[in-house]
C-alpha cells in the first residue's frame, strides 16, 4: 500500500520582530508603532532577507538602523511566534504569520512619546513601585468568577492554583519573572482585548490595559519576562544607562524595569560590594545638594563571576 503525501498550500510568511528598549527618567520605553487611521500600537517589524544577510541579527540590525535611525546594543533572540491565529486576516487565505523576535537594548533617547511608550501603558498590573497596583482590583473579581465557571473539580482546582500563583493571591509571592504567564491567563479569561477578536473569545469584562495589534502584546510581555530574569545573573541593565551614571540613576532605571521599589541603602551596598561598578572620576552636575558622585560598570566583573547580576526582592501582595 503506498502512502498517500498531502501537499502543503498554505504560504507561510516570515518576518522579523523586535522590542527595541530603551530608558528615559523613570519609564522603560519600548519602541513602538501605530498602524495607520489610529489603529493598534505595533512593535516594529522588518524583512527576512536570507539572500543579503547570512546572520539574522545583522539583517534585524540593518532594518532597524535603516527604519529608524537606531544604532542597538545588546541584541538576543527572544522567541520565534507561529501560533494559528496571529492574524486573522492572513488566517482566512490559509497563510501563516512566523515572526522570529528579538530583544534589543538601546541607550538612544526616548523622550520621543509618538514613539516611545511606557510599558506599563500595555501590562499595568506590572508595575508595583508605588505599591499594589490598584488595578488588580479589577482583575481579580473577573478572574475568580473565570475559576468558578470551571467545567470540572480538577479544572476548578488548576484554575484557583494559577490564580494563586500568578498573581500572589494569598501566601504566595508576587514573582516579576513572569509576566508572561499572567498576561496569558488574562487572554485565557478574556480580560485582555486581543482575547476578544475570536469568535470563541466573547466578552467577559472591561479589558486591561492597552491592546496591541496581532500578539504583540504577549511578545512584550515575552520580553519584559526575559529581561527582568536576566537582571538577576547579567549585567544587561548597563546596556540602557549612559555609559557613567549615578547610582541613584541606576537604581530607577533597575525599578523601572523590575517593577519593583528598592531599598536605596540595600541596594547601594548591593551594588559596591558586588563589584558591579567603580568610580568613573567627577561629580554628576546638580542643582541643589551635594553633587552625585559618577560612576561606570567595571567589566571585570565579568572574570570574576559566572552570574553578574542584581538581585531583586520578593513582593508580598
Amino acid at each position: 500500500m503506498v502512502a498517500k503525501t498531502r501537499t502543503a498550500s498554505a504560504k507561510i510568511d516570515v518576518d522579523l520582530n523586535a522590542v527595541i528598549v530603551a530608558v528615559a527618567e523613570t519609564e522603560v520605553r519600548p519602541l513602538i508603532l501605530t498602524r495607520p487611521v489610529d489603529g493598534p500600537a505595533t512593535l516594529p517589524s522588518g524583512p527576512l532577507d536570507p539572500a543579503a544577510h547570512r546572520k539574522m541579527e545583522r539583517n534585524l540590525r540593518d532594518w532597524v538602523t535603516e527604519q529608524t535611525g537606531l544604532g542597538l546594543g545588546y541584541v538576543e533572540q527572544l522567541y520565534t511566534f507561529g501560533d494559528g491565529g496571529r492574524d486573522p486576516r492572513l488566517d482566512q487565505d490559509g497563510h501563516r504569520q512566523v515572526s522570529i523576535c528579538y530583544l534589543a537594548l538601546t541607550r538612544s533617547d526616548a523622550e520621543d512619546g509618538m514613539r516611545w511608550r511606557d510599558w506599563y501603558d500595555f501590562l499595568p498590573w506590572e508595575d508595583w513601585r508605588s505599591g499594589r497596583p490598584a488595578v488588580l482590583d479589577e482583575i481579580l473579581p473577573f478572574l475568580s468568577a473565570w475559576r468558578d465557571k470551571a467545567q470540572d473539580a480538577e479544572q476548578l482546582k488548576t484554575r484557583a492554583a494559577r490564580i494563586q500563583l500568578l498573581f500572589g493571591v494569598g501566601q504566595a509571592g508576587w514573582d516579576s519573572e513572569r509576566t508572561l504567564e499572567r498576561y496569558e491567563l488574562l487572554w485565557e479569561a478574556g480580560l485582555v482585548e486581543e482575547a476578544r477578536w475570536r469568535a470563541d473569545k466573547p466578552p467577559r469584562a472591561p479589558t486591561i490595559g492597552e491592546a496591541m495589534a496581532l500578539d504583540h502584546r504577549r511578545v512584550l510581555a515575552t520580553a519584559i519576562s526575559r529581561l527582568r530574569g536576566k537582571l538577576k545573573y547579567r549585567p544587561v541593565v548597563f546596556e540602557l544607562v549612559p555609559p557613567t551614571f549615578t547610582l541613584g540613576q541606576l537604581q530607577r532605571t533597575i525599578e523601572a524595569l523590575s517593577g519593583v521599589r528598592l531599598h536605596t541603602q540595600n541596594f547601594r551596598r548591593l551594588v559596591e560590594k558586588g563589584g558591579l561598578v567603580e568610580a568613573a572620576g567627577g561629580p554628576a552636575a546638580s542643582t541643589r545638594g551635594r553633587p552625585a558622585e559618577r560612576f561606570r560598570f567595571r567589566t571585570q566583573v565579568l572574570l570574576e563571576r559566572p552570574a553578574p547580576g542584581v538581585g531583586l526582592p520578593e513582593i508580598r501582595s
